[in-house]
């Protein structure tokens, strides 16, 4: 599956690996538990609910999609060190120039940013000039995750 990048995006959000459903069907957050697209549209930056399958209609609305693991797929304890392309996201990233970039797990910015102690929340540190925010996953696996999430809902302002 290819990233949806373009230059000039308001965000990009960036997972760990896709997910074994995503890595079947060819789409991004396909898994029916995923809240991502829903999240996208309650929090006002989508005019609809898009689902998986159409996800290439996301940057029609300034939102782009990426992982940091392209060669492997599934959970994230399944995934390997030697996959994550820390320097080819990052040079994505400043090619591409959102005005933000959303790691939609904490783990992936603990592994972006290769600290394990990195919380949710916009992080002190971006991708050049490029702030980084990090999010509690919408992954159904995620049982911390609620309605209430603020950092979500707090996602418009940053933009």
């Amino acid at each position: 599956m290819i990233d949806l990048l373009s230059p000039g995006l308001d965000i990009v959000f960036c997972g760990t690996a896709k997910g074994t459903i995503s890595a079947r069907t060819g789409s991004f957050y396909a898994n029916p538990s995923n809240r991502f697209y829903r999240i996208l549209h309650e929090i006002g930056l989508t005019p609809e609910q898009i689902a998986p399958a159409d996800f290439r209609r996301l940057a029609d609305y300034g939102i782009g999609l990426t992982d940091l693991n392209q060669s492997e797929s599934g959970m994230d304890r399944a995934l390997t060190a030697k996959h994550f392309d820390l320097s080819g996201f990052r040079e994505k990233m400043l090619s591409c120039r959102p005005k933000l970039v959303a790691f939609t797990s904490v783990n992936a910015g603990r592994i972006f940013f290769a600290d394990k102690k990195i919380v949710c929340g916009l992080q002190p540190v971006g991708i050049g000039d490029i702030p980084v925010v990090v999010l509690p996953s919408t992954s159904g696996a995620n049982g911390h995750w609620t309605k209430d999430c603020h950092h979500w809902y707090q996602l418009p302002g940053l933009i």
